[in-house]
Parts: structure tokens; C-alpha cells; sequence
């Protein structure tokens, strides 16, 4: 039941992401890779835009893993509406949240 509705929630999100804009000019590009980390920041001419950070959690262990924040908006071409996605994606999987998608139930405990 977890699994379906996890790829029910990832569904809305596919079908709530606009076909980008064919003609769009990136208007903002900024990008850093470190050693224990990365982010990066785009903005595009047809009010698109996505920033994410990614660093390293436990570095040196056995449990090393990297820990992802970010989000992305876009502007709706039908109702003119900003729609913006935030997530985070870690040891707990990929958890967007944003006021147009429906909550998950918390299974962290």
C-alpha cells in the first residue's frame, strides 16, 4: 500500500510538471561540485526555475550518503497560476511537498 501510494504521489507529480517551453532562454545558470557537496540554480525565460543542494551526511563511514534539498516552480500556461515544488530526497526517500500535492502519511517512526 506504501509503494502504491508513494508512486501515486510521484504520478501527480509527472503529470503536474509542464512541458518546458521549446523557446525559453536560461536567464540564471549557477552550479558549485565540492568534495562534499554540490548546488546548483537555473532560472529560465518562461518563469521555470529549480535550485537544489546536495551535501555528504556521515562522511568517512559506512553510511555515507548524500542528502538532497530543492525545489522547483513553474508558471501554468492554462490558468497562469506559479506552481513550486519542494523536496527533500535522503536515508527516507523522496519527499516532495508543495500546496497543489496531496500529503503523505508519515511512516518515519
Amino acid at each position: 500500500m506504501k509503494f502504491l501510494i508513494v508512486l501515486a504521489a510521484l504520478f501527480a507529480i509527472a503529470l503536474a510538471v509542464p512541458v518546458p517551453d521549446e523557446h525559453a532562454e536560461i536567464l540564471k545558470l549557477e552550479s558549485k561540485v565540492e568534495h562534499d557537496g554540490f548546488s546548483y540554480h537555473v532560472e529560465t525565460s518562461d518563469g521555470t526555475s529549480h535550485h537544489e543542494e546536495g551535501k555528504v551526511k556521515d562522511a568517512g563511514s559506512e553510511h555515507a550518503a548524500i542528502v538532497v534539498h530543492g525545489s522547483f516552480s513553474w508558471k501554468d500556461s492554462h490558468d497562469g497560476k506559479v506552481y513550486t515544488v519542494n523536496y527533500v530526497a535522503d536515508e527516507h526517500g523522496f519527499q516532495p511537498t508543495g500546496e497543489h500535492i496531496p500529503a503523505l502519511p508519515d511512516n518515519h517512526h
